[in-house]
Order: structure tokens, then C-alpha cells, then sequence
């Protein structure tokens, strides 16, 4: 970036760069996937820059970072991208950048985080955030800027979308609520945000969503039915906005019909749903009691019923499963005709149960935080199988849960969004199939099946 003057006064503008990182591994596992939406963080931050600024963002999903002198830098981290951030954050300061980290890493490792950074923020960033920005104006930045108290979410600013480069038909990302009021074991949202649920204005949520070019959008939000009469008050004003969109809920909060057709009649065309394991051990793992499995097929067919698809999220890895989880899960999936599955990998990420108990357990692997991604890494030591074992599952089950058979298996009993369903599924037949060419992953060549049948024996009963 070079320096820019204002017009008006002839000053010189500070320039400051906003990154969304992301390590190149996981820039191959996301690719050919169809619902990368943009991260909504930097834009929602860029809201708050004064006009004093030259600012631009610059999200490594979609552009490579160009290393050359600017005044101040500004990047989110999050754990398995957290080596990635801080080499680059060297090579800025080593140009002589201020460079300021923030983000649920920071949060939860600040003592790490402030040996790589000029400026670390601590916790949400709603009033932290433009307080630096004034100091750096006058040059009284600080080393750490902590969150106190809960901030407000009222009056807040519309993201600066205009920024996004590239994601043209994916930059739609808005949140109505944040915080949820579970407390899953292996989730930190409670360490990085204050404990408290908070919803925005609703006509605050309208105002930003009308204001998105995008038909199709999606909500940020950790739990969008948490407050069912919030989200319903929500619901009938975006009902006229005529948009497309997605949400994170629980399968719990789907018993209530009124909320499904509002949701419906405002546009969603599908939830994500964290059934997370179709074991009852696994789910008490979880610390998610409130999942019925023997429900599981009743939410599936009344999502159904309203027109809307399950996108499920799935966790392998807890110390109830076996070998038999992945093949046990994918004909689960297969017989109650769930649309898509988010699969991902346990992660005992630092501030969560799962982590301080594995940690007392002498179960971390001495890795670094890449391994913390959940998706093509495993950070622990699973309690019934290797942790190779538990990567090897996991992609055989990514696999099989893409193939034609199984696409088509569940599209003829879910028959909803046909179009966008088999767009979604052969996006990430694509990406694993890419994914597996590269070589990317630990594999095996003996067949999960075979895996099982030597292991069996051994399993603790």
C-alpha cells in the first residue's frame, strides 16, 4: 500500500491493512467448496475506521499478501492459523509496521500472542478496537487493549463490504445475536466472549441486511434460535427483503413449528445443525445432553416438511468412539437423508474442558497449533483408536458420505433444494477429491473395514 493524501486537508492518511489469514493447507482443503462465505470479522471491524484512515482488507482465501511497508496492520487469528499469523506479523514488523493481533487466540493465549505483536486486543472488540485506533492517531498506542465489561450491540456499524475482493457472490455475512447458552465441552465461546447472550436491534439487522447486494447471505450467529422470540420478531420484518439465507441452530430448538415457517416464509433455505455424534456416550462426551438421537430423524423430516435442508455437523474423535463410529455415522446420515455434513475432527482447543482435561491427562501431542484445525490434522490422543486412525476415519467417511451412492441415497428421501443440495455435495466431492490428490492428510493403505476387524478384539468394553 502506498501512502494516500485527503483531498480535503492535504494530510497524509495513515494506511492501514485489515488481514483474514489463512494457512495454505487449509486453503486447499476449502477449495472447489461452494459455501466459503467470507469471514465477516475485518469487514465488520473496517465499520468502525475513521475516516483518517486509508484502509484495505485483504483475505488470503481469495488474494496472496504482498509484504511491503505500511503504517499499521491489523489481523484476526484464530488457533490453527496462529504460527501462520505470527511469521507474518514478523516480516511486517521487520518493515517496520506497527502490527496489532486480535482475535479468539489472542484472547485465550494473550501472554503467547503479545511476543508477536505490537498490539494485542483481549476479548471483544467493540469499544477496544476504535479506542486504539484514536490512540495510534496521537501515537499513544498501547501494548494490550482488554475488554472490561459487555459491550453494547446496538448502534453498531454497517460492515464495509465494499472492501471484499473477490467472494463476489459469498460476501453475506451478517450476525442478529451473539454468545450461546450451552456449554459444549470442546467450545471456547465462552472464554472469548463475555457470558452473556446479546441480540442486536432488529430493525438495526434489517437496515444491514437490506443493505448487502447478495441474495444469498448467512448468519454469523453461534445459535440463531436461541431466543425463539427474538429470532421470530426478526424473521417476519426479513420476510420482506426477499433474501436466501443460512443458519447455526440446535436441533432442540427446532420443535417449534411457528419458528420453522417464519424462517422458511423469511427465505432460509438451510440450517446447520450440531447433532455432533450419534452416540449417546459420545453426545454425554460433549456435554450436549440436550441432542436426542432417537429425535434425530423427526427434526430431519419436519425441516423437510417446511422445505428446509440440514447441513449437520458431525465430531469424530470422542472417547466413546471406535473404529465403528465412521461407518455407524455415514449409514445414520445415509437413513434419515440429512442433506450435507460439516465433518470435523475433535479439537481440543486452548480455554475449552476437553483441553485442560487432556492436558491433565498427558493426552496433547507435542504439536504445534496448526494441528488445532479439526480438519486435516489431529492434536491429542484418541482413548479407542491411534490418532492416525482417527484421520484416516475421518477422511474415509469424508469420502463415502460424497460419493454418488450416498448423494443420491439421501437426496431421494430428503427431495428438498434438489438443485442446491447436489450443488453443495459435489462442491465438497470436489474439495476432498482435490484435497486427497495433493497428498495432503495422513493415510493408510489397509481399508477402514480391514482397520476394524484387526482392532476389534482390543477395543476397552
Amino acid at each position: 500500500m502506498i501512502a494516500f493524501v485527503d483531498r480535503k486537508s492535504g494530510d497524509i492518511m495513515p494506511t492501514l491493512l485489515m488481514i483474514t489469514p489463512e494457512n495454505s493447507e487449509i486453503n486447499k482443503f476449502r477449495a472447489h467448496q461452494l459455501n466459503n462465505f467470507t469471514q465477516l470479522t475485518m469487514p465488520y471491524l473496517a465499520g468502525f475506521v475513521p475516516e483518517e484512515y486509508s484502509i484495505r482488507l485483504l483475505d488470503e482465501y481469495t488474494e496472496p499478501i504482498l509484504f511491503e511497508k505500511v503504517d499499521l496492520v491489523a489481523i484476526t487469528v484464530n488457533t490453527p492459523n496462529a504460527p501462520h499469523v505470527y511469521s507474518i506479523s514478523k516480516r511486517f514488523r521487520e518493515l517496520g509496521t506497527w502490527v496489532a493481533l486480535g482475535g479468539p487466540h489472542v484472547t485465550l493465549n494473550p501472554e503467547e500472542a503479545a511476543c508477536h505483536g505490537d498490539t494485542i486486543f483481549v476479548g471483544e472488540a467493540e469499544e477496544t478496537w476504535p479506542e486504539f485506533l484514536k490512540d495510534f492517531l496521537s501515537g499513544s498506542m498501547q501494548k494490550a487493549y482488554t475488554s472490561l465489561h459487555v459491550p453494547s450491540l446496538d448502534g453498531l456499524p454497517i460492515p464495509r463490504r465494499d472492501l471484499i475482493v473477490g467472494h463476489r457472490l459469498t460476501s453475506g455475512a451478517v450476525f442478529a445475536s451473539r454468545g450461546c447458552p450451552h456449554n459444549c465441552s470442546y467450545c471456547s465461546l465462552k472464554k472469548i466472549y463475555h457470558n452473556e447472550f446479546r441480540t442486536r436491534p432488529v430493525d438495526e439487522v434489517i437496515k444491514d441486511i437490506g443493505s448487502m447486494p447478495n441474495k444469498y447471505f448467512v448468519f454469523w450467529d453461534d445459535n440463531f434460535f436461541a431466543d425463539p422470540v427474538y429470532t421470530k420478531a426478526l424473521l417476519k420484518d426479513l420476510a420482506r427483503l426477499n433474501k436466501r439465507w443460512a443458519a447455526q441452530v440446535t436441533a432442540c430448538s427446532c420443535e417449534d413449528e411457528e419458528l420453522l415457517s417464519l424462517a422458511k416464509a423469511a427465505g432460509c433455505l438451510y440450517l446447520f445443525l450440531g447433532l455432533e455424534s450419534f452416540s449417546e456416550q459420545g453426545l454425554r462426551d460433549a456435554n450436549k445432553n440436550f441432542n436426542k438421537i432417537e429425535e434425530y430423524g423427526k427434526v430431519v423430516n419436519k425441516l423437510h416438511r417446511h422445505g428446509i435442508s440440514i447441513q449437520a455437523g458431525i465430531v469424530f474423535g470422542f472417547d466413546s468412539d471406535t473404529l465403528e463410529v465412521f461407518e455407524t455415522t455415514l449409514k445414520a446420515c445415509n437413513n434419515i437423508g440429512v442433506d450435507g455434513v460439516t465433518a470435523s475432527i475433535l479439537t481440543p482447543f486452548p480455554g475449552t474442558s476437553i483441553y485442560e482435561q487432556y492436558k491433565k491427562e498427558g493426552r496433547l501431542l507435542d504439536v504445534d497449533w496448526d494441528h488445532y484445525n479439526g480438519k486435516t490434522k489431529v492434536a491429542y490422543v484418541p482413548k479407542r483408536m491411534s490418532h492416525k486412525e482417527l484421520l484416516n476415519g475421518y477422511n474415509e467417511f469424508r469420502g463415502k458420505f460424497h460419493s454418488w451412492s450416498s448423494i443420491v441415497k439421501r437426496i431421494s428421501k430428503s427431495r428438498v433444494n434438489i438443485f442446491y443440495t447436489l450443488a453443495m455435495n459435489y462442491g465438497y466431492k470436489r474439495a476432498y477429491r482435490n484435497f486427497t490428490r495433493l497428498g495432503f492428510g495422513e493415510r493408510s493403505d489397509e481399508s477402514l473395514g480391514h482397520r476394524i476387524a484387526q482392532h476389534s478384539r482390543n477395543w476397552p468394553r
